[in-house]
């Protein structure tokens, strides 16, 4: 028993489409909750208009009636709201008509740092718009859709998920980040951060150590490293574990079986050991730059300036809700597997005498 996830969708056409599978029956969603972490996800001081023409809203189409999931696949649809701009130059069909709107003109300058360039010669584009709008970081919000119902089933069993940013162009405190921002901004140029996700209350034993695929840090970090931007993950102290000796790196044992320290962040070969998972990711400058790099022109072959498109100045404050969503989920999908149920009742059951074999308090 696992959970699936399989997302469609591209940044401008009408609607981004997620089918999750694998929920057990019984489990109680609230709209609003989805709701708002759709809304954080929009949020930060360096955020684009975009942000406040779209109004994230969920809409489920299958497996939950009621507020409660069937145990069948759940259907979650989020509107591009934007679209009707794009409604020509989008169009899944040939369009008819004369071009208007957005998104008629073909890309052919792409863009440093982003998919463009790979994108269009691995599939062999002439207009890289076909590769851009599903690379792009607009997918993220039916993900975080998705990790709102992952975190819905995580709570059953006394886990929280939370996510926050560390720093954001260099910068510790959050007035350091507005003015960083700022300066960005008026030197038309953008900015990367790091973000840590904590995760507690999660018992001992999910993952494993048996194969490279089921370690629970190997699935984690794939999953923050498969966010638009992220070049590097660390689990607990991760880098700094490799400047300091054994003797310092590594999590002593108390009688009762806890921590005193967690330099680990919680995953001991693969497999989570009681602590709090701890990881972080850190997110590159965004490269759509309103100064653009040196490109080259895909149809001429001419030097040229890279496209310019509408983007963030810097989106760490959302990559931190979004990096809380892929933890949550892949922390949900592990347990999952270790507890399996069809109803939540089951699910439930199954972690109650889990805790009890191993005499792991249940958590308040």
């Amino acid at each position: 028993m696992t959970l699936e996830l399989r997302t469609a969708g591209e940044s401008h056409g009408p609607a981004l489409v997620a089918i999750v599978m694998g929920l057990p029956a019984g489990l109680r969603l609230d709209r609003d909750a989805i709701d708002h972490d759709l809304r954080r996800r929009q949020e930060g001081y360096g955020r684009s208009p975009r942000q406040q023409l779209e109004q994230d809203r969920v809409e489920v189409l299958a497996g939950l009636r009621h507020g409660r999931t069937l145990g069948s696949p759940l259907a979650l649809v989020i509107r591009n709201q934007d679209h009707e701009n794009w409604a020509w130059g989008m169009s899944p069909w040939p369009p008819e008509g004369d071009a208007s709107g957005k998104g008629t003109t073909p890309v052919t300058l792409p863009r440093p740092g982003h998919a463009d360039l790979a994108g269009a010669l691995k599939y062999g584009h002439d207009d890289t718009r076909h590769t851009l709008e599903r690379a792009s970081a607009r997918q993220t919000a039916v993900q975080v859709a998705a990790g709102a119902v992952a975190k819905a089933l995580l709570r059953e069993i006394g886990i929280e998920v939370v996510g926050r940013a560390l720093e954001i162009g260099g910068e510790a405190t959050v007035e350091e980040w507005k003015h960083a921002t700022d300066a960005a901004r008026a030197d038309r140029e953008t900015l990367g951060g790091v973000i840590e996700v904590v995760s507690d209350g999660v018992p001992p034993g999910l993952g494993s150590y048996a194969e490279k695929e089921t370690r629970l840090d190997a699935r984690i970090a794939a999953a923050l490293m498969g966010i638009q931007a992220v070049k590097g993950v660390e689990i607990g102290d991760g880098f700094a574990l490799a400047r300091v000796k054994g003797s310092e790196a590594h999590d002593e044992i108390r009688a009762d079986r806890g921590r005193e320290t967690n330099r680990a962040g919680g995953i001991e070969g693969g497999v989570t050991n009681g602590e709090p998972v701890v990881v972080r990711a850190a997110m590159k400058p965004l490269p759509t730059l309103m100064r653009p790099l040196r490109s080259v022109d895909l149809e001429t072959g001419e030097p040229g300036a890279a496209l310019v498109e509408r983007s963030d100045v810097q989106a760490v404050e959302a990559l931190a809700v979004v990096a809380e969503a892929a933890v949550a989920w892949e922390l949900a999908r592990a347990a999952r597997e270790k507890f399996g149920g069809d109803a939540l009742g089951d699910f439930l059951a199954a972690h109650t005498a889990y805790l009890e074999r191993i005499g792991w308090p249940r958590n308040a």
